[in-house]
């Protein structure tokens, strides 16, 4: 008898070890189904019969990984188009991209951080760029630097090789040493880096700082396992500072772990208040409440948000929103209001399978409609699925909020468009690249560095050696724009891009509008007790 094939055995093994690991790692899984055993085995008999006769009859030789798992970079396979079939955040990590998973989970691994991209080099042949070194990493501090070209790594040539391939080599047990060889623009000779592989800390509160006296600003980036500790440090820090008013900005965090979500909306609303709750076909349904809650520190806060808004970010936001605990502005968030539960499987793969939907504290399920679109469409054009006004929900304040397409602002506002000039420059990427070529001859910068008409004659010169067709006319017309631009760049090549964002922050208008929003923001709040309490004397 043929020995069944290697993806067969997975599958079934998959099955069976879903049903064991429901009540292990995602909800209770009911023994009765609804569905016939007879249909399953059908439907698998032939899964297996349209791959034999792919395998058969195929003009060339069947990968059997590639057909059921699909190529890592596309993950388009059986497996992966079966759950897209689902829903759109359904899906199957592959070994490498359950690896990331984990790492993204947990906030943590060992190396010399940085991120590094593969792009096409001055030959045309694609080379393994430094990114951006994490400020305070091993990289960082020994002086790696955004553009720098990864020619070998302890000796050995990075050519052919991809991201993770490299990435691979980098990463190591905490306290071994790599040795890295790279090229920068304007040095004659490749750069020679001893470095010392470390702990990193993938940082989600990722940018804490004063606005001005009493008003802070705090980013989040994402929810990983380290989220509530981080805001908890700097909410701590802050107090100490005579804090009086909160900006938190979420703009582009796409979300992470649901618990972490809990604990953050946690420090900003009262106690015993309802945060989020979820339900599904086989998930019961659970409610979270605060159980500690701010102690009385009812400062005004002003929560930022845009199009990639989503997730854990967006259950932070609608609770906020719903108890008038925040002034919300920016854009319309995502829309995602499905929860996966991760299943990890064999051969070190995972399940992300979506297993019930969270609503906010007014009821409001906030998941986008993603039927009759395309998923290029549904996570890149967001904008293009409005929020239906069909769903009407009340805050304890009784203003109107609205169900089905993500969190809509209080206060809307839309980032300035690029004019032509700046949408040419963004596209060739003129400013990265010229921050290589100025560096390359000036070799650093002050921290106080601005950008004179001197820096801007080079700039000039440099476009025009790079045939990047930009009129003088159309350079003065956007002088700010690419004085501000250049600055930015060159700090963050050389102090890191914490500096840079910092910069980038205080110039930021939708800060300077939520600034300016503070007493607004202090009066919802105001205006939502007062209205509970009439409530309350009926």
């Amino acid at each position: 008898m043929k020995q069944a094939p290697r993806w067969l055995w997975f599958i079934l093994s998959t099955v069976l070890l879903c049903s064991v690991l429901g009540g292990l790692y995602g909800r209770q899984v009911e023994a009765t189904t609804g569905v016939d055993d007879s249909d399953v085995k059908n439907s698998l008999t032939e899964l297996t019969r349209v791959y034999n006769l792919v395998e058969q009859n195929y003009a060339d030789v069947v990968d059997p990984d590639r057909a059921i798992y699909g190529p890592s970079e596309t993950n388009v396979g059986a497996i992966p188009g079966a759950l897209r079939s689902l829903d759109p955040h359904s899906n199957f990590y592959d070994p490498l991209a359950f690896s990331l998973l984990r790492e993204d989970q947990e906030g943590k691994y060992y190396g010399v951080g940085m991120s590094i991209q593969q792009r096409p080099g001055k030959l045309g042949k694609l080379v393994i760029v430094v990114n951006a070194p994490i400020p305070g990493s091993p990289a960082f501090r020994a002086g790696l630097r955004p553009g720098d070209v990864i020619a070998k790594v302890n000796e050995k040539s990075t050519e052919g090789m991809n991201t993770h391939q490299v990435a691979d080599i980098l990463k190591g047990p905490k306290g071994t040493q790599v040795h890295i060889t790279v090229t920068r623009e304007g040095y004659d000779q490749p750069l020679e880096f001893d470095i010392t592989r470390d702990e990193i800390s993938q940082r989600s509160v990722d940018d804490v700082f004063m606005l001005k006296p009493g008003i802070a600003y705090i980013h989040i980036n994402r929810f990983n396992e380290t989220t509530n500790d981080e805001l908890s440090q700097a909410l701590k820090d802050l107090v100490e500072k005579n804090l009086q008013g909160l900006v938190l900005d979420l703009r582009s965090n796409p979300g992470g772990l649901l618990q972490e979500a809990v604990e953050v909306s946690d420090h900003f609303l009262e106690k015993s208040q309802l945060i989020v709750y979820h339900h599904g076909r086989h998930s019961q349904e659970k409610r979270y409440y605060t159980t500690k809650g701010d102690n009385g520190k009812e400062y005004p806060i002003v929560v930022l948000i845009n199009r990639f808004t989503a997730s854990a970010a967006e259950i932070v936001t609608g609770a906020l929103q719903d108890h008038d605990r925040a002034l919300v502005m920016g854009q319309p968030s995502f829309g995602k209001g499905l929860v996966q539960t991760v299943f990890p499987l064999s051969e070190h793969t995972g399940l992300a399978l979506t297993t019930a939907r969270y609503y906010t504290p007014s009821g409001r399920l906030i998941q986008r409609d993603y039927d009759n679109v395309s998923l290029y469409d549904y996570y890149y054009h967001p904008e293009d699925s409005p929020t239906p006004h069909t769903d009407v929900r009340l805050t304890d304040g009784g203003r109107e909020v609205y169900g089905g397409g993500g969190i809509a602002p209080d206060i809307k506002y839309e980032d300035p468009k690029l004019t032509p000039t700046q949408e040419a420059l963004s596209q060739h990427n003129a400013f990265f690249e010229f921050g290589k070529y100025y560096l390359g001859i000036h070799k650093t910068i002050p921290i106080d560095f601005q950008v004179t008409d001197a820096v801007l004659q080079e700039f000039r010169q440099f476009l025009a050696e790079q045939k990047i067709p930009i009129s003088d006319q159309a350079l003065k017309d956007s002088s700010d724009f690419i004085r501000a631009r250049i600055r930015l760049q060159l700090v963050d090549f050389i102090f890191g891009e914490t500096e840079a964002s910092r910069i980038d922050i205080e110039k930021d208008p939708l800060v300077q509008k939520a600034l300016d929003s503070m007493p607004q923001a202090s009066e919802l709040l105001a205006k939502a007790k007062r209205y509970i309490a009439s409530k309350t004397q009926r």
